[in-house]
């Protein structure tokens, strides 16, 4: 396994481990459960908001595996590993998937080669990806990803922490033009409802941040162009493609959903 990765600073607040602690997970620190007590004490919905995404990311890796032929993925902006990872998922149902998992969080880094060691279909690569250039041309990359054969990219709750001077459309204009036809993406990101929430949220994430950028779906649609954006097109994260089973927050149509979960939306694209 390739694996790149520097030291682990628990005084400074990180994305990851804050998502991790509002999934419930324990690769936290003190630093961490402070920002993610603010967000559920100042944002009550923010652990609907983590668990809605996540579920949505299952359900698409799950379809794509089953009713595709892509048999490799690029989990760009991975985070930390919970249950139900993308390898595991897309080798639960084609064993022979292969998955890219790009992050530059050091501690995402050290999970993640404890976790997939073991798992030869697997690698772990430290690259911002803000430098998709830097990703393509790793090594583990060129190792592991045949550009000749569909691929599906996945960016599960990332671009909204890339900036409009980012050029987070570059992101995935620079994917789309990499892979092949028959190439899917999944894209999640937070939702504008143009609401007090959506502001605080954003406020928060700002400031302990200093990145974070809601988009409607106009701004989150354009995100995809080139692209031919598969139904249900770009929906609330629990409307999208939901399947009862797995969990409560993800009934769909069934019930009414809150004003929380109406902030994190999820869209599957493909080259056609």
């Amino acid at each position: 396994m390739s694996y790149e990765g520097s030291s682990i600073d628990p005084a400074r607040p990180s994305i990851a481990r804050v998502y991790d602690y509002l999934l419930g997970g324990k690769d936290n620190y003190a630093v961490d459960r402070e920002i993610g007590d603010v967000f559920k004490r100042d944002l009550p919905g923010s652990v609907a908001i983590a668990f809605a995404n996540r579920a949505a990311l299952t359900r698409a890796v799950r379809e794509i595996a089953k009713t595709t032929g892509i048999r490799q993925f690029i989990d760009l902006g991975s985070g930390l590993p919970t249950a139900d990872n993308v390898h595991q998922v897309a080798q639960r149902h084609a064993p022979e998937s292969r998955v890219l998992y790009v992050d530059i969080d050091d501690q995402v880094l050290v999970h993640g080669r404890a976790l997939l060691e073991d798992n030869h279909r697997t690698r772990v690569v430290a690259v911002d990806v803000r430098n998709p250039e830097g990703i393509r041309s790793h090594p583990a990359t060129l190792e592991l990803i045949d550009f000749s054969r569909p691929v599906a990219v996945i960016l599960s709750a990332i671009l909204h922490h890339v900036n409009d001077d980012e050029d987070p459309a570059g992101i995935v204009r620079y994917w789309r033009d990499q892979v092949p036809s028959g190439s899917y993406f999944f894209l999640s990101h937070f939702r504008s409802g143009n609401n007090p929430e959506t502001m605080e949220a954003e406020k928060v994430l700002q400031q302990t941040f200093g990145r974070g950028r809601w988009r409607t779906d106009a701004e989150i649609t354009s995100l995809l162009d080139g692209l031919e954006i598969l139904d249900p097109g770009i929906v609330p994260a629990p409307l999208w493609r939901p399947d009862e089973s797995d969990g409560p927050w993800n009934s769909g149509e069934s019930r009414q959903l809150t004003v929380w979960e109406h902030l994190i939306a999820a869209g599957m694209a493909r080259k056609n």
